[in-house]
């Protein structure tokens, strides 16, 4: 393969698209490869009987960024959708996230002023100063009946583990409000691309060539020949061979079924937070885009532990995990024309609106450099 590019984008998903848009409208190079048979990465979606259904999963762009809200919109029209999704305990429906809905269901509280006399109480019986773990910050956020109901049996279906061997730090960040609002989401913008995240992908990539089904990782010494820069935003420790050892992921699996029937739940994503039923949630594609079809397809969600060869979905970033990627990352500072980029080839969760800030930062950072 002979050199002809300016950048090899390794992988079609929504950092490498907005990466591989903004060097083309540089005037430089590029081409596209992904091992999937698609473009768009994890925020894929297909149309089945007429639903944009989201096939890895539920994904709602939602940002405080003017800008990047802004940016994303040139590609696509976002509806008005607002994450709302709502808890199901052995048949009790719960408000999401915690809020006076959910404190009216659980305890009766009319006012703001009872809910938080109510969860101080549950608090002052239980509080750890100190908490060593996700079982102790969350009694000393919401109390023990939020706790017992809500959280600990969704968190241990989704860790595969229990609260109790969880890191703290990973409930910190918990939204509790003391107003009657069920918005998930802070943010000011938030919606979901009409016609589904596919479409946006591809206006993002037009014009740009794009080859699918192409593993990079087996043939990476002959793919790093045809261009002068290569972004990498696959597995980090792949691409060192894992020299150093495996970083550790969660995975998910989806039980995807069509059914003859127009409204199965009522809602995009029902949570259910009992430790019995196997399965962390049921999302209903067509709620996403307000759907009137005759029919309706639902996705039965379930976290599963990862082994090399499944999806990569949540990294699990614990001590372990995170002096193992501090190994990585040292190694990526040593290839001066590879740029690792995303939720693998930095080993990090990213929202999409952090995503796309943080592939224009580094397209702009790149191009500028490549002046001098």
């Amino acid at each position: 393969m002979n050199k002809k590019y300016d950048f090899l984008i390794v992988g079609a998903g929504l950092y490498g698209a907005v990466f591989a848009h903004e060097v083309k409208k540089a005037g430089k190079t590029c081409l596209i490869i992904d091992k999937r048979n698609h473009i768009a990465g994890n925020i894929y979606t297909e149309q089945v009987d007429d639903i944009q259904v989201h096939k890895y999963g539920a994904h709602i762009f939602h940002t405080s960024n003017k800008e990047i809200w802004a940016y994303v919109n040139q590609f696509a029209v976002f509806n008005r959708y607002i994450n709302s999704p709502i808890a199901n305990y052995n048949g009790e429906i719960y408000n999401l996230p915690f809020n006076m809905n959910t404190f009216n269901k659980m305890w009766g509280v009319i006012t703001p002023d009872d809910a938080r006399k109510k969860i101080e109480q549950q608090r002052r019986d239980n509080y750890v100063e100190y908490p060593q773990n996700l079982e102790e910050q969350a009694i000393n956020l919401v109390g023990l009946d939020v706790y017992n109901k809500l959280i600990r049996g969704y968190t241990e279906k989704q860790w595969g583990r229990s609260c109790k061997e969880i890191p703290a730090f990973i409930i910190r960040r918990l939204p509790v409000r003391f107003t009657y609002d069920n918005n998930y989401f802070d943010d000011p913008y938030q919606g979901i691309p009409i016609g589904g995240y596919t479409s946006m992908i591809e206006r993002l990539i037009k014009g740009i060539e794009v080859k699918l089904g192409t593993d990079y990782l087996i043939d990476k010494v002959n793919w790093d020949e045809i261009a002068d820069k290569v972004v990498y935003t696959g597995p980090v420790d792949a691409y060192f061979d894992y020299k150093y050892g495996v970083l550790e992921y969660r995975s998910l699996r989806f039980e995807t079924e069509v059914l003859d029937m127009p409204n199965f739940q009522g809602n995009a994503v029902v949570n259910y937070t009992d430790s019995q039923t196997p399965y962390t949630r049921i999302i209903e594609h067509k709620h996403f885009e307000f759907g009137t079809q005759p029919k309706t397809v639902i996705s039965r969600e379930y976290s599963e532990e990862w082994k090399r060869g499944d999806e990569p979905y949540y990294p699990i970033n614990d001590s372990k995990n995170s002096v193992l990627y501090e190994k990585y990352k040292a190694l990526t500072e040593t290839k001066t024309n590879i740029i690792f980029g995303g939720r693998l080839g930095e080993y990090k969760y990213y929202d999409m609106d952090k995503v796309v800030e943080t592939a224009l930062h580094k397209a702009t950072e790149t191009l500028s450099y490549m002046k001098y």
